[in-house]
């Protein structure tokens, strides 16, 4: 028995990122404002003025967030930084990142952040974690570490003459991507 081929519906688009020129149109609105009284805009970022909108990451993102802000606040608070969850890495609404934790010098208790010593990005499928290393180069962030739980990796990098290259420990905090991906529980 051959497969059966599915067909899309006659005059259906596939399903890609789309960008809408000014002016918006009322459904694009519509949207966004329902997405922000519902909360569903957490995760969105604006690049450049481009709204990404970002849907909340699947279960295993949370148990992985969660094991990392364990394992790394002992580590953070020795070295005197102060590990937050979500924020917004940026100056203004006009263009911000949103990593899953990160590890500040101080805190303040604000909306935007102009940098931080580390962010982490938990690789989602389909996600732009990748995409944001030139971002973040911009804003000073002297660390970033990408955790993938699909390959079950822990890649950590630090900010050298405006690049993003490999380290095999943390200048931040005692700890680097080998033993940290060995402490994980990868669900």
């Amino acid at each position: 028995m051959r497969p059966r081929r599915t067909r899309k519906p006659a005059g259906s688009l596939p399903v890609m990122p789309t960008l809408v020129l000014d002016p918006q149109p009322v459904e694009v609105a519509s949207l966004i404002e329902r997405r922000r009284k519902l909360g569903q805009d957490l995760f969105d970022e604006v690049w450049e003025g481009v709204l990404h909108m970002n849907p909340a990451p699947r279960g295993r993102h949370g148990v992985l967030e969660t094991q990392l802000a364990v394992l790394l606040d002992p580590l953070a608070r020795a070295a005197g930084l102060v590990p937050t969850g979500q924020f917004n890495v940026g100056r203004s609404e006009e263009n911000y990142r949103v990593p899953d934790l990160g590890l500040h010098r101080e805190f303040t208790d604000r909306v935007w952040y102009p940098t931080a010593a580390l962010v982490v990005e938990i690789v989602s499928p389909d996600d732009e974690s990748y995409k944001k290393f030139d971002f973040y180069a911009a804003h000073a962030v002297n660390e970033v570490m990408v955790v993938d739980p699909q390959e079950r990796t822990v890649r950590w990098l630090g900010l050298e003459a405006g690049k993003y290259e490999p380290l095999d420990a943390s200048g931040l905090i005692e700890l680097g991507p080998d033993e940290l991906a060995q402490r994980i529980t990868w669900p």
